[in-house]
C-alpha cells in the first residue's frame, strides 16, 4: 500500500469491495521452472536480531505528512499522538495504535490517526507479528506493510502483509514491484491467487496478490478469535506469508524458536522462479498505519457500507471505536 513515509512522491494501491483490485482508483502511494520454495527444502535456525514491544513502537519515526492515498486523516507526530492518547502502551506492553473516535469532525474533514515506520530498514527476515486487534469499519483502511526508503515507488518494491477496507471480511497480501517481476507459482497456498502482475505504476498500480478467505484473517472476524499471527519470510528464495489464528500459533512461534519448515500450507508464495527478489525488493522500513476513506475505501464503500457516503463516514466519531491496532510485538529474526 504506497504510503510512503520518504519524501517521494508514492501515492496510493490495491482496489476494490473484496479485496480485488481495481486499476487507476486513486494516486500511488507509494518466469522460469517452479520449485518448492526455501521453508519447504530445509529447516534453518533462525536468530532473533530485533523484538519491538510496548514503547519501542513509540520510538519509531510518526509520519505526519498528508496521507499520500487522499486519506481523510490528520497523521500525528509523535507527540502529539501520545498526548491525544492515539498511541499508548499498557500494562501489559502491549500497544494501541488508534484513530480518534471522540472528536467532532465536519464531513469530508480530517480525523486524526496515526501512521509509524521503523528506524531500521530490512533487505531480508523472518517477521513474526503478533496482534490482538486490527482497525475495522465503514471507511477503514489499516495495513501493516513494509516499502524501500532508498528508492522511489514502486522501485525498491512494496510489501503488504495486511490491507483491507471497511466491512471486509478478507486480508488481501500484496507485492508490488519495478519492472521484471511477476508470480509464477504453483505450490498450494490457503489463499485465493489474484493478479500475477508484480510491476506496477501510478496506472498499472494492483500488484500481484492473493485474498485470503479464513474467515479470522481480517477485521471483526480476527478480533473476535483474540486476534493471532502474521509471519513472513523474505529471502532469496521468494517471499512466503502464514497467518495463525491464536489458537492456531505454533508452539515454536511462542518459544522464540521459530521452524517454517513445520508451519503447513501458506497464505502467499510469491517465489523467484518469476520475479528475482533480491534486485526488487531491498531497504525496507515497516510501517503500521490506518487511514480513512482514501482510494480504495471510497471505490469500495457503496458495495461494503450502503446508505451513507464515505466523506459523512468521517463526521461521526463512535464509527471509529474500533479503528485501533493493538500490537503485542514483532519479532525480526535472520
Amino acid at each position: 500500500m504506497i504510503r510512503s513515509t520518504l519524501a517521494f512522491s508514492l501515492l496510493a494501491l490495491p482496489l476494490t469491495a473484496f479485496g480485488l483490485h481495481q486499476e487507476n482508483s486513486f494516486r500511488r502511494r507509494h518466469s522460469g521452472v517452479a520449485h518448492s520454495p526455501a521453508f519447504m527444502r530445509r529447516s534453518t535456525n533462525y536468530t532473533l536480531q530485533q523484538k519491538y514491544i510496548g514503547e519501542d513502537f513509540l520510538n519509531w519515526d510518526f509520519f505526519d505528512e498528508a496521507d499520500p492515498t487522499d486519506g481523510l486523516v490528520q497523521y500525528l507526530n509523535a507527540t502529539a499522538a501520545i498526548d491525544a492518547g492515539l498511541a499508548t502502551v499498557d500494562c501489559n506492553n502491549v500497544t494501541t495504535l488508534a484513530v480518534d473516535s471522540t472528536e467532532s469532525v465536519v464531513s469530508g474533514g480530517l480525523r486524526k490517526s496515526v501512521r509509524i515506520s521503523s528506524p531500521e530498514t530490512y533487505n531480508s527476515g523472518l517477521f513474526i507479528a503478533d496482534f490482538e486487534h486490527m482497525p475495522f469499519g465503514c471507511g477503514v483502511w489499516p495495513a501493516y506493510w513494509s516499502v524501500s526508503t532508498t528508492a522511489e515507488w514502486p522501485t525498491g518494491g512494496e510489501i503488504d502483509i495486511i490491507e483491507g477496507v471497511n466491512l471486509n471480511p478478507e486480508n488481501q497480501i500484496t507485492l508490488h514491484s519495478g519492472p521484471g517481476c511477476t508470480l509464477n507459482n504453483s505450490q498450494p497456498t490457503t489463499s485465493n491467487q489474484g493478479g500475477i502482475e508484480c510491476t506496477s505504476s501510478a496506472d498499472a498500480d494492483s500488484g500481484c496478490f492473493f485474498t485470503q478467505t479464513t474467515p479470522t484473517s481480517f477485521g471483526a472476524g480476527f478480533n473476535n478469535a483474540s486476534g493471532g499471527v502474521f509471519a513472513h519470510l523474505w529471502n532469496t528464495d521468494g517471499i512466503t506469508v502464514w497467518f495463525f489464528s491464536r489458537p492456531q500459533i505454533p508452539n515454536d512461534i511462542a518459544s522464540g524458536n521459530p521452524d517454517p519448515s513445520t508451519w503447513g500450507t501458506p497464505a502467499a508464495i510469491f517465489p523467484d522462479t518469476g520475479c528475482n527478489i533480491t534486485s526488487h525488493f531491498y531497504d525496507h522500513t515497516i510501517v503500521f498505519d490506518t487511514t480513512i476513506c482514501g482510494g480504495w475505501a471510497t471505490s469500495a464503500y457503496p458495495s461494503t457500507c450502503p446508505g451513507t457516503s464515505c466523506s459523512d463516514i468521517v463526521s461521526n466519531a463512535t464509527n471509529f471505536e474500533n479503528a485501533y491496532w493493538k500490537i503485542n510485538s514483532l519479532s525480526v529474526y535472520q
